[in-house]
């Protein structure tokens, strides 16, 4: 469990963290021509009036946090960072246009390794190999490539789990207890719904990430290691009460559709009060801190034959053609020092990456978002090990899009669910082989 992991390293001395010397210039390594890869030391200074463009995606409160961040960075090091905000469903392909284009950015933030894993730049070089050690085991597990070097550093982890509407709860005399089943959560979304007339009883982000959420607590992955770990069985156990909610819209059936096979957060139906349980994950805690004009609360994940949630994450990574490189691994070191990691998490309702963080804890930044941080953190310690290892899979992410495309093919009536799951299981067997060629 992560909680082992945790203690394992918590004792564990940070690795040194190393920069280049001024014997070269920003951006270039001693011992390159010849294959080394020395790790040297290079003072900030050096840097001085050079420019970085940082290509970001937000939840929300992070972007304030992270441009808060920046202009620290930049004043203490005199340099420019150009930072461009895209909306999550554009990065990937923006990204992908500019790398074609031989224009990629500096540094980037992503969600998944998947499609740039090998256009990466290697850290240890100007991290060293030590580096890695200063985070989670499970974080970090999806940023090595093959070669066992370091192309991202995973900067601040979440965990999928719902949240629930507590005034509503209240005004039907339902309680939310501290563990609950699936049915058990199903049939109090009902109860809510049905006493105060809201529109929906349960809603949830539209994105392969949160249904293998519902899939592994049901004890099954969409890939493990050995390559295809769907069982499909399992699956159809978990995905027919989803499917069933939304066959009578008592799960928003329209949501789910309407955005083809992009991601979509359910965010403002639960914002709107529209519903009573809202499964997404722990990014939501700072806009809900912030904006939600009812109580509300993060509750446990429920359990079948697991517990816990699915975890996730973000990284900071950069290109092996990027202009300034050794920038670019100094502004990731930056921002993903134990400092300046704990600054962007506890603002942006974010759980830490780093081992240092996570023994010893954040304070966030008011009453209700410390108690859903804390909730979120109760999680992580009963996630199976099967989750971490399913998301850090190169062929994770683009058999969490067919998940999708096949449960919305179930939702709008062209196919029945056990065919979809092993239509599924078809593609997923085709990706793990693309992945690892």
């Amino acid at each position: 469990m992560a909680t082992r992991q945790l203690r394992a390293l918590a004792g564990i001395a940070l690795g040194s963290v190393a920069l280049l010397t001024a014997s070269c210039a920003p951006g270039e390594l001693e011992g390159e021509s010849s294959g080394e890869q020395e790790v040297q030391e290079l003072a900030p200074e050096d840097f001085a009036g050079l420019t970085l463009q940082y290509l970001y995606f937000t939840d929300g409160p992070d972007e304030q946090a992270t441009r808060d961040l920046i202009a620290e960075f930049e004043e203490q090091y005199d340099v420019t960072v150009e930072l461009e905000v895209l909306p999550y469903a554009d990065l990937v392909t923006s990204t992908l246009n500019r790398l074609s284009s031989g224009n990629p950015p500096d540094v980037v933030r992503l969600t998944s390794l998947t499609d740039f894993r090998d256009d990466l730049l290697v850290l240890d070089p100007y991290l060293g190999d030590d580096y890695r050690d200063e985070f989670l085991p499970g974080p970090v597990s999806g940023a090595i490539n093959a070669e066992d070097q370091l192309v991202a550093v995973p900067s601040d982890l979440t965990m999928n789990g719902p949240f629930v509407n507590v005034d509503l709860f209240e005004e039907a005399g339902v309680d939310v207890p501290d563990e609950w089943t699936w049915g058990e959560m199903i049939d109090a979304a009902q109860e809510v719904q049905d006493a105060t007339g809201v529109p929906y009883a349960f809603a949830m982000d539209k994105s392969g990430h949160r249904l293998s959420t519902v899939l592994s607590e049901y004890g099954t992955q969409l890939v493990d290691s050995g390559g295809n770990a769907l069982d499909i069985d399992k699956a159809e156990a978990a995905l027919r009460p989803l499917v069933d909610l939304m066959a009578d819209d008592d799960m928003p059936r329209d949501f789910w559709l309407g955005s083809g096979t992009r991601y979509e957060g359910a965010n403002e139906i639960f914002l709107a009060g529209e519903t009573p349980i809202y499964l997404s994950g722990n990014w939501q805690v700072g806009q809900f801190a912030g904006e939600a004009t009812f109580d509300w609360a993060a509750a446990p994940n429920p359990c079948a034959e697991e517990c816990g949630g699915f975890p996730g994450g973000k990284y900071m990574a950069s290109f092996a053609d990027a202009e300034n490189p050794a920038l670019a691994a100094e502004f990731i070191r930056f921002m993903n020092d134990a400092e300046h990691q704990e600054e962007f998490v506890s603002v942006s309702g974010q759980l830490p990456t780093r081992t240092d963080l996570s023994a010893n804890g954040v304070t966030y930044t008011d009453e209700a978002a410390q108690a859903a941080m804390d909730t979120f953190l109760a999680d992580l310690a009963v996630t199976p090990e099967s989750g971490f290892e399913a998301n850090g899979n190169p062929a994770f992410s683009p058999s969490a899009d067919a998940l999708v495309e096949e449960v919305s093919a179930v939702v709008d009536g062209q196919k029945e669910l056990r065919p979809a799951l092993e239509d599924l299981s078809e593609q997923i067997d085709v990706l793990v082989e693309e992945t690892s060629s």
